[in-house]
């Protein structure tokens, strides 16, 4: 159940369309469903905007597909990250609808579309970084926001950025991911005045250390409004940027 959901049911036991009896015992099961193996909060959307995201390495196949099956009957919404094969198969025979990027991992169904509202921009890099940010940009898009998508502009050709500063400045927040030297958001974060949320990447050679370059890079950014996420946590970045959009579009409302 998210906001919108529960003041649908609030204005239906208004109307009188809803018994009040009716209306409690959705609210009494609502919280959470006990598993066993999970424990499903189905007021996550209406607390954060998003119902329970399902993180899939480490649980079973059929684990997946049962947590899958059982927000989006609730929610009407569904997101898992990092999905195999083999969990994908099982997800696909519970929900036959849900889509999937094969190089983000990521998962996903809606039941509604989604209004897109505000301006969230993705930006990578280099093209390797794509996965990663497109799990970020799948992230905000299902959070309600409106992404664009700014690839392969990275310091290695600085002169790239110039064409994009237009629609990065108009953004309510940037997410960036880059890997190797992970300098790319430094260099934008002194170009606008938005709030950047970078994401280093496992992309480069040995002494990158699988991202730990980037990452401490990033950490020492000498540019303002910078902040940082884990390494290749494109989904963290998405959502940071998806509710810093929401809180915008509704202090302009």
């Amino acid at each position: 159940m998210d906001r919108e959901q529960l003041l649908e049911l609030l204005a239906s036991v208004r109307d009188g369309s809803v018994a009040l009896d009716a209306a409690a015992a959705r609210l009494e099961s609502a919280p959470f469903d006990e598993l066993g193996f999970a424990t499903i909060d189905h007021h996550r959307a209406l607390r954060d905007g998003l119902p329970e995201v399902i993180y899939a390495p480490g649980k079973t196949p059929a684990q997946v597909a049962e947590i899958a099956r059982r927000v989006y009957e609730r929610a009407g919404r569904l997101l898992v990250t990092r999905i195999d094969g083999a969990q994908l198969a099982a997800l696909r025979g519970a929900l036959p609808s849900v889509a999937h990027d094969e190089h983000a991992r990521i998962a996903w169904a809606s039941s509604q579309p989604t209004v897109a509202v505000g301006h969230v921009a993705v930006v990578t890099a280099g093209t390797s970084d794509i996965p990663v940010a497109e799990e970020a940009a799948i992230t905000a898009t299902l959070a309600g926001a409106h992404v664009t998508r700014h690839y392969d502009v990275g310091v290695a050709g600085i002169h790239r950025i110039t064409p994009h500063l237009t629609q990065l400045r108009a953004a309510n927040a940037i997410v960036i991911a880059a890997g190797m030297d992970g300098a790319l958001p430094s260099v934008i974060g002194g170009l606008v005045r938005n709030p950047i949320i970078a994401v280093p990447t496992s992309v480069g050679y040995g002494a990158s250390f699988g991202g730990l370059a980037a990452l401490l890079t990033m950490l020492n950014s000498c540019a303002t409004g910078v902040s940082v996420v884990n390494i290749d946590n494109g989904f963290g970045a998405g959502y940071i940027a998806a509710s810093i959009n929401r809180l915008a579009v509704a202090r302009r409302d």
